[in-house]
Protein backbone atom coordinates (compact mmCIF):
# COMPACT_ATOMS: atom_id res chain seq x y z
CA UNK A 1 0.00 0.00 0.00
CA UNK A 2 2.90 2.28 0.78
CA UNK A 3 5.01 1.55 -2.32
CA UNK A 4 1.56 2.42 -4.22
CA UNK A 5 1.16 5.73 -2.63
CA UNK A 6 5.22 6.45 -3.30
CA UNK A 7 4.86 5.96 -6.75
CA UNK A 8 2.62 9.38 -7.64
CA UNK A 9 4.84 10.97 -5.44
CA UNK A 10 8.52 9.91 -7.49
CA UNK A 11 6.19 10.38 -10.52
CA UNK A 12 5.27 13.85 -9.49
CA UNK A 13 8.87 14.69 -8.40
CA UNK A 14 10.42 13.62 -11.67
CA UNK A 15 7.70 15.26 -13.72
CA UNK A 16 8.37 18.68 -11.48
CA UNK A 17 12.29 17.66 -12.26
CA UNK A 18 11.67 17.50 -16.08
CA UNK A 19 9.47 20.93 -15.88
CA UNK A 20 12.19 22.85 -14.26
CA UNK A 21 14.94 21.66 -16.34
CA UNK A 22 13.31 21.85 -19.64
CA UNK A 23 12.70 25.68 -18.87
CA UNK A 24 16.56 25.52 -17.64
CA UNK A 25 17.83 24.31 -20.63
CA UNK A 26 15.33 26.90 -22.80
CA UNK A 27 17.19 29.62 -20.83
CA UNK A 28 20.66 28.72 -21.63
CA UNK A 29 19.63 28.04 -25.25
CA UNK A 30 18.16 31.52 -25.16
CA UNK A 31 20.48 33.54 -23.63
CA UNK A 32 23.94 31.53 -23.05
CA UNK A 33 26.70 32.14 -24.89
CA UNK A 34 28.37 28.32 -25.63
CA UNK A 35 26.39 25.30 -25.47
CA UNK A 36 28.33 23.67 -23.00
CA UNK A 37 26.17 24.87 -20.09
CA UNK A 38 22.72 23.90 -22.30
CA UNK A 39 24.21 20.48 -22.88
CA UNK A 40 25.09 19.72 -19.46
CA UNK A 41 21.30 20.91 -18.46
CA UNK A 42 19.96 18.35 -21.15
CA UNK A 43 22.25 15.17 -19.99
CA UNK A 44 21.13 16.29 -16.32
CA UNK A 45 17.70 15.50 -16.98
CA UNK A 46 16.97 12.42 -16.20
CA UNK A 47 13.27 11.66 -17.50
CA UNK A 48 13.31 13.74 -20.69
CA UNK A 49 10.23 14.37 -22.84
CA UNK A 50 9.71 15.90 -26.41
CA UNK A 51 9.73 19.03 -25.35
CA UNK A 52 13.95 18.57 -24.00
CA UNK A 53 14.65 17.38 -27.07
CA UNK A 54 12.57 20.15 -29.07
CA UNK A 55 14.06 23.03 -27.47
CA UNK A 56 17.58 21.40 -27.74
CA UNK A 57 16.61 20.85 -31.24
CA UNK A 58 15.69 24.46 -31.60
CA UNK A 59 18.97 25.52 -29.60
CA UNK A 60 21.41 23.47 -31.58
CA UNK A 61 19.24 25.34 -35.05
CA UNK A 62 20.11 28.64 -32.77
CA UNK A 63 23.73 28.37 -32.14
CA UNK A 64 23.79 27.71 -36.39
CA UNK A 65 25.22 23.94 -35.49
CA UNK A 66 22.40 22.27 -38.33
CA UNK A 67 25.07 19.20 -38.17
CA UNK A 68 24.37 18.41 -34.58
CA UNK A 69 20.75 19.50 -34.72
CA UNK A 70 20.62 16.84 -37.75
CA UNK A 71 22.02 14.16 -35.45
CA UNK A 72 20.02 14.86 -32.19
CA UNK A 73 16.95 14.50 -34.88
CA UNK A 74 17.72 10.96 -36.10
CA UNK A 75 18.52 10.21 -32.30
CA UNK A 76 14.97 11.46 -31.13
CA UNK A 77 12.69 8.51 -29.74
CA UNK A 78 9.67 10.39 -30.63
CA UNK A 79 9.30 13.49 -33.16
CA UNK A 80 6.15 16.10 -33.38
CA UNK A 81 5.56 18.31 -35.13
CA UNK A 82 7.50 21.18 -33.02
CA UNK A 83 10.82 18.54 -34.03
CA UNK A 84 9.98 18.75 -37.64
CA UNK A 85 9.21 22.56 -37.78
CA UNK A 86 12.53 23.02 -36.01
CA UNK A 87 14.65 20.89 -38.40
CA UNK A 88 12.94 22.90 -41.39
CA UNK A 89 13.29 26.09 -39.78
CA UNK A 90 16.69 25.60 -38.94
CA UNK A 91 17.56 24.52 -42.60
CA UNK A 92 15.83 27.84 -43.97
CA UNK A 93 18.09 30.19 -41.64
CA UNK A 94 21.00 28.50 -42.58
CA UNK A 95 20.39 28.98 -46.35
CA UNK A 96 19.75 25.42 -46.74
CA UNK A 97 16.51 25.44 -49.05
CA UNK A 98 16.76 21.99 -50.67
CA UNK A 99 17.18 20.49 -47.54
CA UNK A 100 14.03 22.13 -45.95
CA UNK A 101 12.13 21.34 -48.70
CA UNK A 102 13.30 17.29 -48.03
CA UNK A 103 12.76 17.69 -44.94
CA UNK A 104 9.18 19.36 -45.66
CA UNK A 105 8.35 15.72 -48.02
CA UNK A 106 9.60 13.54 -45.66
CA UNK A 107 7.51 14.93 -42.56
CA UNK A 108 4.41 13.90 -44.67
CA UNK A 109 6.21 10.68 -45.64
CA UNK A 110 6.04 9.76 -42.35
CA UNK A 111 2.53 10.73 -41.80
CA UNK A 112 3.39 13.69 -39.84
CA UNK A 113 0.75 16.55 -40.42
CA UNK A 114 1.93 19.87 -40.90
CA UNK A 115 1.02 22.86 -39.18
CA UNK A 116 -0.03 26.17 -40.64
CA UNK A 117 3.85 27.11 -39.29
CA UNK A 118 5.13 24.56 -41.57
CA UNK A 119 3.26 25.70 -44.35
CA UNK A 120 4.20 29.12 -43.65
CA UNK A 121 8.22 28.65 -43.31
CA UNK A 122 7.67 26.32 -46.76
CA UNK A 123 5.63 29.31 -48.64
CA UNK A 124 8.88 31.56 -48.21
CA UNK A 125 10.94 28.98 -50.28
CA UNK A 126 8.93 28.75 -53.41
CA UNK A 127 10.57 29.94 -56.57
CA UNK A 128 8.18 28.51 -59.40
CA UNK A 129 4.23 28.92 -59.81
CA UNK A 130 3.77 25.21 -60.16
CA UNK A 131 5.16 24.56 -57.27
CA UNK A 132 3.39 27.27 -54.78
CA UNK A 133 0.42 26.21 -55.92
CA UNK A 134 1.22 22.21 -54.88
CA UNK A 135 1.75 24.05 -51.66
CA UNK A 136 -1.22 25.64 -51.80
CA UNK A 137 -3.10 22.76 -52.90
CA UNK A 138 -1.34 20.74 -49.45
CA UNK A 139 -3.05 23.20 -47.64
CA UNK A 140 -6.32 22.17 -48.57
CA UNK A 141 -5.38 18.41 -48.46
CA UNK A 142 -4.85 19.02 -44.98
CA UNK A 143 -7.49 20.66 -44.15
CA UNK A 144 -5.87 24.32 -43.25
CA UNK A 145 -8.08 27.60 -42.99
CA UNK A 146 -7.06 29.59 -45.28
CA UNK A 147 -8.72 32.09 -44.20
CA UNK A 148 -6.12 32.50 -40.87
CA UNK A 149 -4.20 35.35 -41.22
CA UNK A 150 -0.82 33.63 -40.89
CA UNK A 151 -1.39 31.16 -44.23
CA UNK A 152 -3.32 33.65 -45.95
CA UNK A 153 -0.30 36.18 -45.38
CA UNK A 154 1.89 33.65 -46.33
CA UNK A 155 -0.03 32.88 -49.66
CA UNK A 156 -0.22 36.30 -50.47
CA UNK A 157 3.50 37.04 -50.19
CA UNK A 158 4.59 34.02 -51.67
CA UNK A 159 1.81 34.47 -55.25
CA UNK A 160 3.11 37.89 -55.29
CA UNK A 161 7.41 37.40 -55.49
CA UNK A 162 6.15 34.78 -58.41
CA UNK A 163 3.87 36.83 -60.14
CA UNK A 164 0.91 35.53 -59.48
CA UNK A 165 -1.34 38.60 -58.94
CA UNK A 166 -4.33 36.95 -59.91
CA UNK A 167 -4.04 33.61 -57.38
CA UNK A 168 -2.69 36.86 -54.76
CA UNK A 169 -5.36 38.62 -55.03
CA UNK A 170 -8.02 35.60 -54.90
CA UNK A 171 -6.57 34.66 -51.95
CA UNK A 172 -6.52 38.20 -50.99
CA UNK A 173 -10.58 38.09 -51.14
CA UNK A 174 -11.32 34.23 -49.72
CA UNK A 175 -9.77 35.60 -46.19
CA UNK A 176 -12.28 36.76 -43.62
CA UNK A 177 -10.03 39.75 -42.12
CA UNK A 178 -6.99 40.95 -43.47
CA UNK A 179 -4.26 43.21 -41.90
CA UNK A 180 -1.94 45.31 -43.03
CA UNK A 181 0.79 42.58 -44.17
CA UNK A 182 -2.14 41.71 -46.31
CA UNK A 183 -2.18 44.56 -47.88
CA UNK A 184 1.63 45.30 -48.16
CA UNK A 185 1.95 41.77 -49.26
CA UNK A 186 -0.57 43.02 -52.10
CA UNK A 187 0.67 45.98 -53.09
CA UNK A 188 4.14 44.33 -53.01
CA UNK A 189 3.44 41.55 -54.92
CA UNK A 190 2.16 43.93 -57.62
CA UNK A 191 4.65 45.96 -57.77
CA UNK A 192 6.92 43.01 -58.58
CA UNK A 193 5.10 41.99 -60.91
CA UNK A 194 5.42 45.13 -62.67
CA UNK A 195 1.73 46.67 -62.11
CA UNK A 196 2.71 49.83 -60.64
CA UNK A 197 -1.05 51.19 -61.28
CA UNK A 198 -2.47 48.45 -59.22
CA UNK A 199 0.14 48.70 -56.42
CA UNK A 200 -1.05 52.50 -56.13
CA UNK A 201 -5.28 51.67 -56.67
CA UNK A 202 -4.34 48.84 -53.38
CA UNK A 203 -2.97 51.58 -51.53
CA UNK A 204 -5.72 54.15 -52.16
CA UNK A 205 -8.35 51.47 -51.48
CA UNK A 206 -6.15 50.23 -48.03
CA UNK A 207 -6.72 54.09 -47.03
CA UNK A 208 -10.54 53.89 -47.68
CA UNK A 209 -10.35 51.04 -44.59
CA UNK A 210 -9.79 50.81 -41.08
CA UNK A 211 -6.21 50.09 -41.92
CA UNK A 212 -3.59 52.86 -41.82
CA UNK A 213 -0.32 52.74 -44.12
CA UNK A 214 3.12 51.32 -41.40
CA UNK A 215 5.94 52.48 -42.77
CA UNK A 216 6.45 49.38 -44.83
CA UNK A 217 3.80 50.06 -46.81
CA UNK A 218 5.00 53.97 -47.85
CA UNK A 219 8.42 52.38 -48.44
CA UNK A 220 6.56 50.11 -51.09
CA UNK A 221 4.68 52.78 -52.73
CA UNK A 222 7.31 55.25 -53.06
CA UNK A 223 9.57 52.40 -54.56
CA UNK A 224 6.60 52.08 -57.06
CA UNK A 225 6.29 55.37 -57.54
CA UNK A 226 9.95 55.16 -58.91
CA UNK A 227 8.40 52.99 -61.93
CA UNK A 228 5.98 55.24 -63.25
CA UNK A 229 6.78 57.90 -65.70
CA UNK A 230 5.78 61.34 -64.11
CA UNK A 231 6.49 62.43 -60.41
CA UNK A 232 3.01 63.26 -59.63
CA UNK A 233 2.17 60.30 -57.88
CA UNK A 234 5.23 60.17 -56.06
CA UNK A 235 4.86 63.83 -54.69
CA UNK A 236 1.53 62.72 -53.60
CA UNK A 237 2.91 59.74 -51.48
CA UNK A 238 5.94 62.19 -49.95
CA UNK A 239 3.23 65.30 -48.91
CA UNK A 240 1.53 62.23 -46.97
CA UNK A 241 4.70 61.43 -45.31
CA UNK A 242 5.27 64.66 -44.27
CA UNK A 243 2.25 65.10 -43.01
CA UNK A 244 1.59 62.20 -40.76
CA UNK A 245 5.76 62.12 -40.21
CA UNK A 246 6.82 59.44 -41.83
CA UNK A 247 10.13 60.81 -42.64
CA UNK A 248 11.49 60.34 -39.63
CA UNK A 249 11.24 56.76 -40.24
CA UNK A 250 14.95 55.41 -41.80
CA UNK A 251 13.11 52.87 -44.27
CA UNK A 252 10.94 55.45 -45.30
CA UNK A 253 13.43 58.17 -45.86
CA UNK A 254 15.75 55.90 -47.85
CA UNK A 255 12.85 54.94 -50.17
CA UNK A 256 11.88 58.42 -50.92
CA UNK A 257 15.83 59.27 -51.39
CA UNK A 258 15.78 56.57 -54.00
CA UNK A 259 12.85 57.74 -55.66
CA UNK A 260 14.29 61.42 -56.03
CA UNK A 261 17.26 59.56 -57.69
CA UNK A 262 15.28 57.26 -60.16
CA UNK A 263 13.82 60.57 -61.05
CA UNK A 264 16.32 62.33 -61.76
CA UNK A 265 15.92 64.82 -58.73
CA UNK A 266 19.76 64.36 -57.55
CA UNK A 267 19.44 67.60 -55.76
CA UNK A 268 16.35 67.10 -54.12
CA UNK A 269 17.59 63.61 -52.72
CA UNK A 270 20.75 65.36 -51.34
CA UNK A 271 18.37 68.42 -49.62
CA UNK A 272 16.29 65.20 -47.60
CA UNK A 273 19.36 63.63 -46.82
CA UNK A 274 21.20 66.49 -45.28
CA UNK A 275 17.48 67.64 -43.78
CA UNK A 276 17.36 64.34 -41.82
CA UNK A 277 18.08 65.17 -38.08
CA UNK A 278 20.46 61.42 -37.98
CA UNK A 279 21.54 59.40 -40.21
CA UNK A 280 21.84 55.41 -40.30
CA UNK A 281 23.45 52.58 -41.99
CA UNK A 282 20.20 52.60 -44.64
CA UNK A 283 19.70 56.10 -45.77
CA UNK A 284 23.60 56.52 -46.13
CA UNK A 285 23.61 53.91 -48.17
CA UNK A 286 21.11 54.62 -50.27
CA UNK A 287 22.77 58.36 -50.69
CA UNK A 288 25.29 56.66 -51.70
CA UNK A 289 23.63 53.93 -54.11
CA UNK A 290 22.68 57.29 -55.42
CA UNK A 291 26.09 59.88 -55.90
CA UNK A 292 27.43 56.25 -57.67
CA UNK A 293 24.01 56.15 -60.10
CA UNK A 294 24.45 59.68 -60.86
CA UNK A 295 28.54 59.34 -61.44
CA UNK A 296 29.33 61.47 -58.35
CA UNK A 297 31.49 58.91 -57.64
CA UNK A 298 33.74 61.19 -55.39
CA UNK A 299 31.11 62.28 -53.24
CA UNK A 300 30.27 58.54 -52.80
CA UNK A 301 33.38 57.19 -51.76
CA UNK A 302 33.67 60.03 -49.32
CA UNK A 303 30.17 59.26 -48.01
CA UNK A 304 31.29 55.90 -48.05
CA UNK A 305 34.32 56.58 -45.95
CA UNK A 306 32.66 58.47 -43.52
CA UNK A 307 29.77 55.51 -43.00
CA UNK A 308 32.88 53.34 -42.07
CA UNK A 309 34.10 55.36 -39.70
CA UNK A 310 30.90 55.96 -38.02
CA UNK A 311 30.78 51.90 -37.67
CA UNK A 312 27.54 51.79 -39.97
CA UNK A 313 27.41 49.17 -42.16
CA UNK A 314 27.26 49.15 -46.24
CA UNK A 315 24.89 46.35 -47.95
CA UNK A 316 25.69 44.53 -50.47
CA UNK A 317 23.53 47.12 -52.78
CA UNK A 318 25.73 50.18 -51.62
CA UNK A 319 28.82 48.08 -52.80
CA UNK A 320 27.59 47.40 -55.86
CA UNK A 321 26.62 50.62 -56.81
CA UNK A 322 30.28 51.53 -55.92
CA UNK A 323 31.86 48.73 -57.78
CA UNK A 324 29.60 49.51 -61.13
CA UNK A 325 30.95 53.26 -61.04
CA UNK A 326 34.84 52.35 -60.14
CA UNK A 327 36.19 51.32 -63.97
CA UNK A 328 34.89 54.39 -65.29
CA UNK A 329 35.52 57.27 -62.74
CA UNK A 330 37.62 55.58 -60.14
CA UNK A 331 39.40 52.42 -61.86
CA UNK A 332 41.43 48.96 -60.58
CA UNK A 333 42.80 50.59 -57.31
CA UNK A 334 39.25 51.68 -55.85
CA UNK A 335 37.50 48.67 -56.90
CA UNK A 336 40.59 46.34 -55.48
CA UNK A 337 40.13 48.00 -52.25
CA UNK A 338 36.21 47.67 -52.27
CA UNK A 339 36.91 44.17 -52.95
CA UNK A 340 39.07 43.66 -49.83
CA UNK A 341 36.42 45.41 -47.80
CA UNK A 342 33.70 42.89 -48.87
CA UNK A 343 35.40 39.85 -48.26
CA UNK A 344 36.21 41.41 -44.56
CA UNK A 345 32.42 42.01 -44.54
CA UNK A 346 31.21 38.64 -45.80
CA UNK A 347 29.68 39.91 -48.89
CA UNK A 348 31.84 37.84 -51.50
CA UNK A 349 29.61 34.95 -52.01
CA UNK A 350 26.76 37.09 -52.50
CA UNK A 351 25.10 36.91 -56.16
CA UNK A 352 24.24 40.50 -56.16
CA UNK A 353 28.43 41.67 -55.22
CA UNK A 354 29.56 38.87 -57.13
CA UNK A 355 27.86 39.84 -60.57
CA UNK A 356 29.17 43.42 -59.98
CA UNK A 357 32.66 42.07 -59.05
CA UNK A 358 32.82 40.51 -62.07
CA UNK A 359 31.70 43.00 -63.99
CA UNK A 360 34.07 45.36 -62.39
CA UNK A 361 37.03 42.88 -62.99
CA UNK A 362 35.76 42.41 -66.67
CA UNK A 363 35.80 45.82 -67.64
CA UNK A 364 39.13 46.43 -66.23
CA UNK A 365 40.39 43.57 -68.18
CA UNK A 366 41.33 41.67 -65.53
CA UNK A 367 39.16 38.65 -66.65
CA UNK A 368 41.16 35.74 -64.81
CA UNK A 369 39.46 37.47 -61.49
CA UNK A 370 36.47 37.87 -62.75
CA UNK A 371 36.54 33.84 -63.70
CA UNK A 372 37.61 32.67 -60.25
CA UNK A 373 34.82 34.75 -58.94
CA UNK A 374 32.55 33.31 -60.85
CA UNK A 375 33.70 29.72 -59.97
CA UNK A 376 33.57 30.88 -56.34
CA UNK A 377 29.72 31.85 -56.18
CA UNK A 378 28.08 29.21 -54.24
CA UNK A 379 24.36 29.47 -56.00
CA UNK A 380 24.58 31.36 -59.33
CA UNK A 381 21.80 33.73 -60.41
CA UNK A 382 21.07 34.58 -63.85
CA UNK A 383 22.25 38.09 -63.38
CA UNK A 384 25.95 36.14 -62.33
CA UNK A 385 25.94 33.97 -65.35
CA UNK A 386 24.75 36.73 -67.56
CA UNK A 387 27.56 38.90 -66.74
CA UNK A 388 30.32 36.31 -66.56
CA UNK A 389 29.10 35.33 -70.21
CA UNK A 390 29.48 39.67 -71.68
CA UNK A 391 32.41 40.07 -69.36
CA UNK A 392 33.93 36.86 -71.97
CA UNK A 393 32.84 38.06 -74.97
CA UNK A 394 34.33 41.89 -74.11
CA UNK A 395 37.56 39.83 -73.50
CA UNK A 396 38.06 38.45 -76.66
CA UNK A 397 37.24 35.34 -74.96
CA UNK A 398 34.31 34.18 -77.29
CA UNK A 399 34.77 30.34 -76.95
CA UNK A 400 35.02 30.62 -73.03
CA UNK A 401 31.61 32.69 -73.80
CA UNK A 402 30.28 29.87 -75.29
CA UNK A 403 30.78 26.93 -72.96
CA UNK A 404 29.55 29.09 -70.09
CA UNK A 405 26.35 29.48 -71.96
CA UNK A 406 26.42 25.75 -72.25
CA UNK A 407 27.10 25.23 -68.99
CA UNK A 408 24.01 27.42 -67.52
CA UNK A 409 21.38 25.04 -69.55
CA UNK A 410 23.04 21.91 -68.67
CA UNK A 411 21.99 23.90 -65.16
CA UNK A 412 18.63 23.42 -66.02
CA UNK A 413 18.59 27.50 -65.77
CA UNK A 414 16.39 29.21 -68.65
CA UNK A 415 18.29 31.94 -70.54
CA UNK A 416 16.79 35.19 -70.67
CA UNK A 417 17.17 38.32 -73.34
CA UNK A 418 20.42 40.01 -71.98
CA UNK A 419 21.89 35.83 -71.54
CA UNK A 420 20.94 35.52 -75.37
CA UNK A 421 22.55 39.51 -76.34
CA UNK A 422 25.57 38.02 -74.65
CA UNK A 423 25.80 34.82 -76.70
CA UNK A 424 25.66 36.65 -79.80
CA UNK A 425 27.72 39.66 -78.97
CA UNK A 426 30.70 36.97 -78.89
CA UNK A 427 30.09 35.03 -82.11
CA UNK A 428 30.07 38.53 -83.57
CA UNK A 429 33.21 39.37 -81.67
CA UNK A 430 34.55 35.63 -82.38
CA UNK A 431 33.12 36.09 -86.29
CA UNK A 432 31.42 32.97 -85.36
CA UNK A 433 28.82 33.02 -88.42
CA UNK A 434 27.09 29.49 -87.84
CA UNK A 435 27.02 29.41 -84.17
CA UNK A 436 25.34 33.38 -84.28
CA UNK A 437 22.86 32.72 -87.00
CA UNK A 438 22.12 29.65 -85.19
CA UNK A 439 21.13 30.97 -81.95
CA UNK A 440 19.50 33.89 -83.33
CA UNK A 441 17.17 31.70 -85.28
CA UNK A 442 16.20 29.24 -82.75
CA UNK A 443 15.89 32.21 -79.91
CA UNK A 444 11.77 32.01 -80.54
CA UNK A 445 11.36 28.41 -80.80
CA UNK A 446 13.89 27.23 -78.45
CA UNK A 447 13.64 29.92 -75.61
CA UNK A 448 10.82 31.94 -76.11
CA UNK A 449 12.29 35.05 -77.03
CA UNK A 450 11.47 37.98 -79.25
CA UNK A 451 14.78 39.64 -81.05
CA UNK A 452 14.82 42.58 -79.57
CA UNK A 453 17.24 45.64 -80.73
CA UNK A 454 20.57 44.39 -79.11
CA UNK A 455 19.86 40.68 -80.49
CA UNK A 456 19.58 42.33 -84.69
CA UNK A 457 22.85 44.69 -83.88
CA UNK A 458 24.81 41.71 -83.03
CA UNK A 459 23.66 39.45 -85.88
CA UNK A 460 23.65 42.27 -88.65
CA UNK A 461 27.11 43.56 -87.57
CA UNK A 462 28.35 39.86 -87.54
CA UNK A 463 26.82 38.87 -91.02
CA UNK A 464 27.74 42.72 -92.32
CA UNK A 465 31.40 42.58 -91.21
CA UNK A 466 32.15 38.82 -92.84
CA UNK A 467 31.00 40.13 -96.16
CA UNK A 468 27.61 38.61 -95.94
CA UNK A 469 25.30 41.76 -96.83
CA UNK A 470 22.44 40.78 -98.71
CA UNK A 471 21.95 38.19 -95.71
CA UNK A 472 22.29 41.17 -92.98
CA UNK A 473 19.53 43.38 -95.36
CA UNK A 474 17.14 40.39 -95.37
CA UNK A 475 17.31 40.40 -91.85
CA UNK A 476 17.12 43.81 -91.72
CA UNK A 477 13.99 43.96 -93.83
CA UNK A 478 11.97 41.29 -91.75
CA UNK A 479 12.40 43.20 -88.53
CA UNK A 480 8.60 44.15 -87.01
CA UNK A 481 10.05 47.65 -86.33
CA UNK A 482 11.83 50.43 -87.70
CA UNK A 483 15.62 49.48 -87.41
CA UNK A 484 17.62 51.79 -85.72
CA UNK A 485 20.28 54.29 -86.91
CA UNK A 486 23.19 51.81 -85.65
CA UNK A 487 22.08 48.48 -87.46
CA UNK A 488 22.49 50.91 -90.51
CA UNK A 489 25.39 52.62 -89.89
CA UNK A 490 26.43 48.87 -89.38
CA UNK A 491 25.96 48.09 -92.52
CA UNK A 492 26.95 51.02 -94.68
CA UNK A 493 30.27 50.69 -92.64
CA UNK A 494 30.76 46.83 -93.93
CA UNK A 495 29.94 48.24 -97.70
CA UNK A 496 32.42 51.02 -97.39
CA UNK A 497 35.13 47.94 -96.11
CA UNK A 498 33.94 45.24 -98.66
CA UNK A 499 33.33 47.75 -101.81
CA UNK A 500 30.20 47.21 -101.47
CA UNK A 501 27.83 49.88 -103.10
CA UNK A 502 24.77 47.70 -104.96
CA UNK A 503 21.81 47.76 -104.11
CA UNK A 504 20.44 44.16 -102.38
Amino acid sequence: MEQEEADPAAKSRAQRHTFLGNRCLDVYFRFGNTLYDALKVFDEITDKNIVSWNICLKGFCRFGELQRAHNMFAEMPVRDVVSWNSMISGCVSGGFFDNAFCLFSKMQIAGMRPSEYTFSIVTSLVTCSCHGKQIHGGMIRNGMNLSNLILGNSLINMYGKLGCVDYAFGVFFAMEEVDIISWNSLISGCHRSGYAELALDQFFQMRSTKHSPDEFTISSVINVCCNLPNLEKGKQIFAFCLKVGFLSNSIVSSAAIDLFSKCNRLEDAIRLFEELDWWDSAVCNSMISSYAQHDCVEDAVQLFVLTLRENLRPTEFTLSSLLNSAPIFLPAELGSQIHSLLVKLGFESDPIVASSLIDFYSKVGLIDYAMKIFANVGVKDLTSWNTMIMGMAHNGKVFEALNIFEELISEGIAPDKLTLAGVLLACNLGGLVDEGMTMFLSMGEEYGIVPQDEHYMSIVDLLSSTGKLKEAIDIVAEMPYEPSFMIWESILRACVIHGDFKTH
